[in-house]
């Protein structure tokens, strides 16, 4: 939910701190008094389209902030900021967005930069803005299938699992046919270069972990002087004129004498014992590598050379030896698969016959559980629009499938489009009136209409999109009586699952608020300042009545006022 929203010189507002509660909250206000200028700056602040208009005359920058706050551990946007190394590990997520006087802006999630996209991302992963004109997802065709989707998510998810097991194999399988369809004029160019390459590598006859090797022998010689120096003064100390094995084994006899009076004694005398033999092999291994070590100056430039060579080949091939050695593999194989094009490509067609009838089964059981989700939805949906009294509405989701090349396998005559989701097309349509045809819901003339049919999917899709806020603005444009308390009851049914804004000018919809926000501006040394206000219970009836009857509130208003948030409470009891 958003908990706290901060506005700093944006548009008419100077400077603004709203903290927002769960449930339904509605913003009303006079006329131009900066309602939807907050709706404007939580659009901004979630990635909207900014510019430098919108920063306050005489200012040099906007400011806004937004603080959410994520109940759910799982909610898909923790994932998302994984990702971009944001950290969400206490369950908040900030937002920020400057936006300067030139038009720039700079966005931050959480403290740190980040992208516009990565904010719009992120933002409308967690908070979705409709208004009676923005149609966002809802009214996107591009969507519905996404929406159905995450409505049937249990059983669709299930059957999308077994098709994409085998539409990856197809992928690749597709890839590599398409490699070996390319022109032969192309394949002659590839087959030359790789072998090539492969003559080059196997050339510099590389050794697991050769580099590794020579580096460690190229530090040796190069600090032989320090090395020897080092191993020399080491065996003196132990057994040269300081005589320091001499010292400990006279040491270690001295406790030797004594080691039988009481344990302690002994157990340092075993301690000392130990010590001197482990040192006495050691200084033999010292004169050991002091007798071995030799300086040739010739063998570092031998290794300077070979390591200039599979510094050349890393370049080109791979970072390191085993990598290089893992590519002349992958290209020896590439080769023989070029110069025996056409049994391979027997082979990998053959294959794909086989797999293609796979796919179809299982692309056809994703839309057949998909047809069974939208029957459901629709049945949702239908009776959502009854109750907001759009009873002979009809609502439908279409079907059809994405249309391929002309050579694509065929599903109920059609050549497919196979992706990653299936084959479906799905659209959502409507008709608003008996007699009229289904049509797609983005052809939907706006209005009261297109308010109740976005206000009743929001009822349903709100449970299944995952957004944590959900902001109406102004959605009950055009609607009054009794198709007014049903909207207003509708609203307050969304809010119920989720945080719910709502700027409006109906009484009805402001008698169901848990909370409400009183926006109103005044001239200080001349300019406007924009301020908010909770409301008391008796500035609440005093708010609700001005909105029933106008600028002049009459006890009779009042009296009006007090049994619609009476009736808005008996229903919200229910």
């Amino acid at each position: 939910m958003l908990a706290e929203l901060s506005i700093k010189n944006f548009a008419i507002i100077e400077s603004l701190t709203v903290s927002f509660e769960k449930g339904l909250t509605v913003l009303t206000g006079e006329t131009g008094a900066g309602k939807s200028i907050i709706i404007d700056a939580v659009h901004l602040l979630v990635g909207g389209r900014g510019s430098s208009e919108f920063v306050r005359y005489g200012e040099k920058r906007a400011e806004l902030e937004g603080l959410f706050l994520l109940d759910d551990e799982k909610h898909p946007c923790i994932d998302r900021c994984n990702n971009f190394g944001i950290d969400t590990s206490d369950g908040m997520i900030v937002l920020r967005r400057d936006i300067s006087s030139s038009g720039k802006s700079i966005c931050r999630i959480n403290g740190k930069l980040v992208t516009i996209g990565i904010l719009r991302e992120i933002g409308q992963m967690i908070i979705d803005i409709h208004g009676q004109h923005d149609n966002q997802e809802l009214m996107n065709e591009e969507n519905h299938w996404k929406l159905l989707d995450q409505f049937g998510s249990g059983k669709i998810n299930h059957a999308l699992a077994s098709y994409r097991e085998i539409y990856n194999t197809y992928a690749k399988l597709m890839k590599k046919i398409k490699q070996l369809s390319e022109n032969e004029q192309e394949m002659a160019h590839r087959l030359d270069l790789i072998q090539f390459q492969l003559e080059e590598i196997e050339k510099a006859d590389l050794k697991i972990k050769e580099d590794e090797r020579l580096m460690e022998e190229k530090s040796q010689i190069s600090n032989f002087e320090k090395i020897f120096e080092s191993l020399q003064n080491s065996y003196n100390a132990l057994h040269g004129e300081q005589r320091g094995l001499d010292y400990i084994g006279h040491s270690m006899s001295q406790l030797e004498e004594v080691s039988a009076i009481n344990d302690s004694l002994k157990e340092m005398s075993e301690t000392i014992s130990n010590c001197y033999y482990m040192l006495e092999d050691l200084s033999f291994q010292i004169r050991n590598e002091l007798d071995q070590l030799e300086f040739d100056p010739e063998r570092l430039n031998e290794i300077e050379t070979r390591l200039g060579e599979i510094t050349h080949l890393k370049r080109k091939y791979g970072q390191d030896v085993e990598e290089i050695l893992e590519y002349a593999a992958a290209i020896e194989e590439e080769i023989d698969t070029i110069q025996n094009r056409e049994s391979h490509l027997f082979k990998l067609k053959n294959e794909l016959d086989s797999l293609v009838k796979d796919l179809i089964v299982e692309a056809k059981n994703v839309t057949a559980v998909r047809k069974k989700s939208a029957a459901e939805l629709t049945k949702q949906i239908q009776r959502e629009l009854k109750e907001l009294y759009m009873e002979k509405t009809k609502f439908e989701v279409a079907f059809g499938v994405r249309e391929g090349s002309k050579d694509a396998p065929q599903i109920d005559g059609v050549p497919a489009k196979f992706g990653e989701n299936g084959v479906d097309e799905t659209e959502f349509y409507l008709s608003t009136n008996p007699g009229e045809p289904l049509k797609p819901l983005s052809k939907i003339a706006s209005g009261g209409e297109l308010s109740r049919i976005m206000l009743a999917m929001k009822s349903i899709f709100s449970k299944h999109q995952g957004v944590t806020s959900i902001i109406f603005d102004e959605v009950d444009t055009g609607v009054s009586g009794r198709v007014a308390q049903a909207i207003a009851e509708k609203i307050y049914k969304v809010s119920v699952g989720s945080q719910v804004l709502c700027i409006t000018h109906l009484p009805q919809v402001a008698a169901m608020a848990d909370t409400h926000l009183f926006i109103s501006k005044e001239t200080v040394k001349g300019r406007t300042k924009t301020s908010v206000k909770p409301l008391l219970e008796e500035e609440k009836i005093k708010e609700v009545g001005r909105m029933i009857a106008g600028v002049e509130v009459t006890d009779l208003t009042k009296q009006h006022a007090k049994e619609l948030l009476a009736l808005a409470d008996s229903v919200k009891s229910l």
